[in-house]
């Protein structure tokens, strides 16, 4: 299987390095494109894949290609490479605000589309992925690009109309956790402690509670009352959090991200 990428941003940087870290697919069975080849030196040098400026060429070579570039420059690249795809390719698009049926037209006939919101999380194998795929796509072959997003984090089978939630809580959410992390460092710091221990300490706390909640299976709630003694520090912290907002802050903030990829889904569209 050759698996393509045209384009080699932060993004595809991670999901490149996490399907080479757990060996999906050899570096010979992967081409990068990027018209500035400085961007795809490193990986070239570090797991010696084959690179390329040509995007025409990765799309001939690619069993699986995707499509890793701003979603701005989505129509100029499909124009360029649609005469080099065949029925048989699957194209996956990672990009905010591409539906299928805009990816499709843009090719100008039936394609086989796999549709993904990743995160930057993939570089450290803790990826985040929701998934969708059009008609042409079989099911063993869904199974297969299932299988690559899952190689760097977990993956969920979605429907489309669900896209614009995963990119608010998941595509962008990194964000907000960095900004969390960051926010529960300075107080520690303020409080005396000094700031790379601050750092480990708040993104240990963030990454073991995560954990919690996915290998438990108990309702985030609950794990929240655990920790909670009565007229203790954590229910004195809490109470803070409720009076400031946070809850409203957060659903507010990924709404607004899923409001944002939306309306640029209905702009590409017209």
């Amino acid at each position: 299987m050759k698996l393509g990428f045209i384009g080699c941003g932060n993004m595809a940087q991670a999901m490149i390095t996490g399907i080479l870290t757990q060996k999906v697919v050899s570096p010979q069975e992967l081409i990068v494109s990027n018209p500035r080849e400085e961007k795809t030196a490193k990986l070239k040098d570090e797991f010696g894949i084959i690179t390329t400026t040509d995007n025409r060429e990765v799309a001939k070579q690619s069993d699986i290609l995707v499509l890793s570039v701003k979603p701005q420059v989505y129509p100029a690249v499909i124009k360029e490479i649609r005469d080099e795809v065949s029925s048989e390719q699957i194209i996956v698009t990672i990009a905010a605000g591409v539906s299928m049926e805009a990816a499709e037209r843009q090719f100008g006939k039936e394609v086989k589309i796999v549709r993904v919101m990743p995160n930057t999380p993939a570089l450290v194998g803790e990826g985040m992925s929701g998934l969708c795929c059009n008609e042409y796509v079989t099911e063993e072959e869904f199974d297969l690009v299932h299988k690559i997003f899952e190689s760097f984090g977990k993956a969920e089978k979605i429907t489309e109309n669900l896209m614009d939630a995963v990119v608010g809580v998941s595509g962008s959410g990194p964000a907000y956790v960095y900004m969390f992390i960051e926010a529960m460092a300075d107080a520690a710091v303020a409080q005396g402690l000094p700031r790379k221990q601050a750092y480990t300490f708040a993104a240990q706390t963030l990454l073991g509670s995560a954990k919690m909640v996915l290998e438990t299976g108990q309702h985030p709630g609950e794990l929240k009352d655990a920790v909670c003694s009565p007229a203790g520090t954590t229910i004195e912290a809490v109470n803070v959090l409720e009076k400031k907002g946070m809850r409203s802050a957060v659903i507010e903030a990924v709404t607004a991200a899923a409001k944002k990829n939306h309306q640029l889904g209905k702009k590409k569209e017209k």
